[in-house]
């Protein structure tokens, strides 16, 4: 297996090492937990080396979240500093042929980065709709677009789609268009289908884990080759940047991992205690690990940011649990993926920078995904415009020196919509149960949740009726922040 390609050596190489800019790769894996690392989770039953090398080498946040317990939301924040249940998505996730989500004239954070100079790319998991161009124009392109059996034979995948990251300021992109369990099951390289005509797959769900829905794939896709794919077109395209001695580059990199189906490559089958999922989450550690080899193969590690995140918490339900007792893998989180608890939403975060940052270091500050967009603004000396990242809040002072952020509170949205809100010690959850895919049928007569979370990590223990001048000031805080559009303004 080719970890990187490698280009000339000489000044090409140096004048890339020496760039005034660092480059700045953000890595989003999917569905990974806060307890899958082992070195968030020293009883993590998964061994993942190469992500506690990029922590020993740079910033733990230990108290980051997501805006949304799933994904689709989560990565429309993460690229446009705004909370999703502000736009058309009120819950639940995109589907395959859903249209595109961001809004033509929303700043994203590929613009941040472009702005400053930097050439832009996204590689690997979209799933933030696509606008695809009709066979007869007399119709739609799409049907039936928000469920899974979407009749899409009204989309011309011979033309490059109209709207996607090529719209919203990414240079060049090479994705899927949603989770890697939903046809169309394509590579498209700027808009373009890489191997087309169509055939179709037939659905699986065989067993847990191993699941996707039938429709329209490539001949040549392979489900099992996905996430490789991709780390091969990424090192394939740092090297090329490399060779741009005057650019440095922002790479957005979702990858498909370890969200189903679970297709570990050969040599992780059997190697976790968590099963195929443990050996998933392998395979993801091992594909951090070829790019950070393709950063060092390239003298760029120096000069390279590089972030690792989540977009939610892992879909660690309760059987799995049970099949595996010795791993946690949203940690001592109540609840998972798609929950309004911690398990939905609380999520790892390394940021290095080797001899630029602080190596092994601790950051209890709560911080959100949405702040990337301010973060970037921050460190590059923008001033982001009017409207811009309206729940985006810069922590670069988190990150280069002892300030700490200005974030007076998060919020928090569920699978179904579901609220929560937190403040200082606070957590309000503005309704009953987990407001996702945990305890469904939990039977209350409270009708919203309040935890203390420096007493209560785990959210065992329902303060509501103790305290309800809390819940008053925290519900009245959630409202204004819903109606007023912003949690500050630029």
């Amino acid at each position: 297996m080719v970890l990187c390609i490698i280009p000339g050596t000489g000044d090409a190489q140096q004048k890339a090492k020496t760039s005034k800019k660092p480059n700045i790769i953000i890595i989003l894996a999917d569905d990974l937990g806060y307890g899958d690392l082992k070195k968030l989770n020293p009883d993590a039953q998964i061994e993942t080396p190469n992500l506690t090398r990029l922590a020993n080498n740079g910033l733990i946040f230990t108290n980051a979240h997501t805006p949304s317990a799933v994904c689709t939301p989560t990565r429309y924040g993460l690229l446009t500093g705004r909370y999703c249940f502000r736009s058309i998505l009120k819950q639940g996730v995109l589907r395959s042929f859903s249209p595109a989500l961001i809004e033509d004239d929303r700043y994203t954070i590929a613009d941040v980065a472009k702005n400053a100079g930097y050439s832009t790319a996204v590689i690997g998991k979209w799933h933030l709709g696509i606008n695809w161009k009709p066979i007869d124009a007399s119709k739609p392109a799409i049907l039936n677009a928000n469920t899974d059996t979407a009749d899409a034979t009204n989309a011309n995948f011979k033309l490059p789609y109209q709207n996607g990251p090529h719209t919203i300021g990414f240079d060049y992109s090479y994705i899927i268009p949603a989770s890697a369990d939903m046809a169309p099951y394509s590579f498209f390289e700027n808009g373009l289908s890489v191997d087309y005509p169509f055939s179709t797959v037939a659905p699986r769900d065989s067993e847990r884990g191993v699941f996707y829905r039938g429709g329209y794939a490539s001949p040549s896709f392979k489900f099992e080759e996905t996430l490789d794919h991709f780390i091969t077109k990424t090192n394939q395209y740092i090297a090329d940047q490399s060779k741009k001695n005057d650019q440095p580059f922002f790479l957005y990199l979702p990858l498909t991992s370890p969200h189903t189906p679970w297709f570990p490559g050969d040599k992780f089958k059997g190697k976790s205690g968590a099963g195929l999922y443990g050996d998933f989450v392998m395979h993801t550690d091992d594909a951090v690990g070829r790019v950070m080899h393709c950063l060092n193969s390239l003298k760029l590690t120096e000069n390279t940011i590089v972030i690792f995140t989540s977009d939610n918490g892992a879909d660690w339900r309760p059987q799995d649990q049970k099949k595996y007792p010795a791993h946690q893998a949203n940690y001592i989180s109540r609840g998972q993926k798609a929950d309004i608890w911690d398990g939905g939403h609380h999520v790892p975060l390394l940021i290095s920078w080797p001899g630029k940052l602080a190596k092994n270091k601790e950051v209890k500050e709560i911080i959100c995904l949405t702040d990337f967009m301010a973060t970037l603004a921050g460190f590059t000396g923008q001033k982001l415009p009017e409207n811009a990242g309206p729940d985006s809040f810069d922590f670069s002072g988190l990150i280069f020196g002892n300030k700490k952020i200005s974030r007076p509170d998060i919020i928090h949205h569920s699978m179904y919509g579901m609220f929560a809100i937190r403040k200082d010690k606070w957590k309000f959850i503005d309704g009953k149960g987990s407001g996702g895919w945990s305890e469904k049928n939990l039977k209350t007569d409270i009708p919203g949740q309040l935890y203390d979370m420096e007493k209560d990590e785990k959210e065992t223990t329902n303060l509501y009726h103790a305290y309800p001048e809390v819940v008053r000031e925290l519900k009245q805080l959630l409202d204004q922040q819903k109606e007023q559009g912003y949690s500050l303004k630029h």
